[in-house]
């Protein structure tokens, strides 16, 4: 699996990225109710992957939880995005790779032998292959079919004094507009979620402090022995697709420029399954699940 590989990686190369497992609680919402949760741990454990199915009987006692179902995982792990991210770059380097920041590429040329991509002070900089992991901004000339942007708004707490939820699992919710939330290693509640399909900034910042207020006013509903008051807020721009997964793959009529582009909220995840299915297109070996990331009308 691509969860377990990423954290084997991390552990194996010793990158401190506060890596902790964490199992990952699904609520039923208006997208799936109780009926259309059961057809998904169907649908999961067909492809191997073990799941609870919890009740609302079950939901109440564990967790306090007042919803018709919930779909519960293992497996998952949560972790500091930046020092994982610092964490890899470091060893990068360490092996032979050159950083250059902060740049502008302004042209990218294939060639027989390889890729320059010249920037805006002149340099060139030649590569065997070159991959665009720009996350929402799509790079001129890049096809991506169905690629959407969508604003998100995030809230954390106050360290919390008083135990939180059993396993400190990460939770959200099958429900438009929806919830997410998961713990960090001091306390803190991360709540998210509330997005809108739109980028503009201005517009954003306009939603923010009522967006911050929904999702404090949230969080209590769920979890009333919380303090859910916001200690720090924060909102941004993420790119996504109508069918929910990335444009991972060959850019259409090239032979040596890859991309990467629209992971949602499942940035991390799906940069590892890039990874690994870019490799395999480098190498020639191929992915078995490229196809599955090839932008579609």
């Amino acid at each position: 699996m691509t969860v377990s590989a990423l954290a084997e990686r991390v552990t194996r190369l010793g990158i401190e990225a506060e890596l902790v497992a964490r199992e990952a609680l699904y609520l039923a919402g208006n997208r799936l109710d109780a009926r259309g949760l059961a057809k998904e741990a169907d649908a999961r454990r067909r492809i191997g992957l073990d799941v609870e199915l919890l009740g609302r009987k079950e939901l109440r006692a564990r967790y306090g939880l007042r919803r018709s179902a919930g779909l519960l995982g293992s497996g998952g792990f949560v972790a500091d995005p930046l020092r994982l991210a610092a964490g890899f770059l470091d060893v990068a380097t360490q092996r032979g790779a050159r950083l250059f920041t902060p740049v502008e590429v302004q042209a990218v040329e294939e060639t027989t032998r390889g890729v320059v991509a010249t920037t805006s002070r002149g340099l060139r900089l030649r590569a065997r292959h070159v991959a665009f992991a720009t996350g929402y901004e799509v790079v001129k000339g890049v096809e991506a079919k169905g690629h959407t942007l969508q604003s998100t708004w995030v809230v954390a707490t106050r360290p919390q004094r008083r135990a939180l939820w059993p396993s400190e699992c990460m939770i959200w919710e099958a429900s438009d507009p929806y919830l997410y939330l998961r713990t960090t290693n001091e306390g803190r509640v991360l709540c998210g979620g509330a997005d809108e399909p739109f980028s503009d900034a201005t517009a954003r910042e306009a939603l923010s402090d009522r967006k911050f207020a929904f999702l404090e006013r949230r969080l209590s509903s769920m979890f009333p022995d919380l303090d859910a008051t916001p200690d720090f807020a924060w909102a941004g721009t993420f790119g996504s697709s109508r069918g929910g997964l990335p444009i991972i793959g060959r850019v259409p009529g090239r032979r040596r420029l890859y991309t990467v582009l629209g992971c949602g909220g499942n940035g991390i995840t799906f940069s590892m399954l890039a990874a690994q299915v870019l490799r395999g297109l480098i190498d020639g070996y191929g992915d078995h699940d490229a196809e599955l990331f090839v932008p579609r009308r």
